[in-house]
């Protein structure tokens, strides 16, 4: 087993999460906070836009089962990169795409990744993720973590996180887990 992690924002944090605690290989999935300029940061901080941070995942995943360029795969695939700071209703820098890569070799996979999606044209937009070397990464509270799978008939979750769960399940099946 060879474990390695990525961290990524695409918006709410508990799309993401829900998404990623699905797919094969990938042993951890932790909602949380990096990005920004303020020392821990909490949800309420975030939400103002005024702290810098971005809503992310961390998604700790096993190498041999899965690989950072799958990972990548699945994430702009779950979330629209071609809108700055906004994934449909969520709008603040909070929100914003973003890829916050450890190391040369996830910045040249990141890169590589968006130079392909954009020849083939994937999107009728620019892709706008922003790549960052990742710094100081804070989880976010308890009650964030987990959140779709023990709360999913609350009504963001119903209507946002469930529909982009559904169409991953359908998109990917080939890498959900058992």
């Amino acid at each position: 087993m060879f474990m390695d992690y990525a961290v990524l924002g695409g918006g709410c944090f508990w799309c993401l999460e829900a998404v990623y605690q699905q797919l094969q290989g990938v042993r951890h999935v932790e909602s949380g906070y990096t990005g920004g300029h303020t020392l821990n940061p909490d949800y309420e901080s975030i939400c103002t836009g005024s702290t810098g941070h971005a809503e992310v995942v961390k998604v700790e995943f096993d190498t041999t089962i899965i690989s950072y360029a799958q990972i990548l795969e699945v994430f702009f695939a779950i979330h629209d990169p071609t809108t700055l700071n906004r994934q449909g209703n969520d709008v603040g820098t909070q929100y914003r795409s973003v890829i916050y890569y450890q190391g040369a070799e996830q910045e040249r996979v990141a890169r590589q990744t968006i130079e392909q999606l954009e020849e083939r044209g994937i999107y009728s937009d620019p892709i706008v993720t922003e790549l960052s070397p990742l710094g100081v990464y804070y989880p976010a509270e308890a009650y964030h973590q987990n959140y779709f799978v023990n709360h999913p008939f609350q009504g963001y979750c119903a209507f946002v996180v469930g529909p982009k769960v559904q169409k991953f399940r359908q998109q990917f099946s080939q890498y959900l887990k058992d």
